[in-house]
């Protein structure tokens, strides 16, 4: 029964593409995911560009803070971000996680929002917000 729930749980990338488009697509977004509630897909990327079938690409900054992953979400042409995925990528294993750990188990404490995204498969995965956000705002 548990590899069953494990198989049916969404990809990370589902979910940040389905929050965008459910947000149509806000100029920014920072959010948490629970690691246990998505498939890890993204392992290892720390800055990337993500790009939905629309057109619209985002820089996503992505950490892994137990036990959550952070995202955090720019609207912005498409650039050569390999260098600066490197160097986080470096500091995430220079410092050995460490500030992250401490940032996810703060987080627990701090998230005073969550709301739910719809997948195309008519499930719903919750995110969490340090505060409400106002969609659509620039800063």
């Amino acid at each position: 029964m548990r590899l069953t729930a494990i198989l049916l749980k969404p990809k990370a990338s589902e979910v940040l593409t389905a929050y965008l488009k459910q947000c149509s697509e806000p100029p920014w977004t920072s959010y948490f995911v629970k690691f246990k509630d998505v498939e890890n897909d993204q392992r290892g990327w720390s800055h990337f560009n993500w790009t939905l079938d629309t057109g619209t690409n985002y820089h996503i900054l992505r950490t892994g803070c137990y036990p959550y992953m952070k995202y955090h979400c720019s609207k912005r042409a498409i650039q050569d971000l390999s260098l600066e995925d490197r160097f986080f990528r470096v500091l995430k294993v220079i410092n050995l996680g460490l500030p992250m750990l401490f940032y996810g188990l703060a987080a627990i404490h701090l998230i005073t929002h969550e709301e739910l995204v719809h997948l195309p498969n008519g499930s719903r995965i919750p995110i969490y917000f340090l505060y409400a956000e106002d969609k659509g705002s620039m800063h």
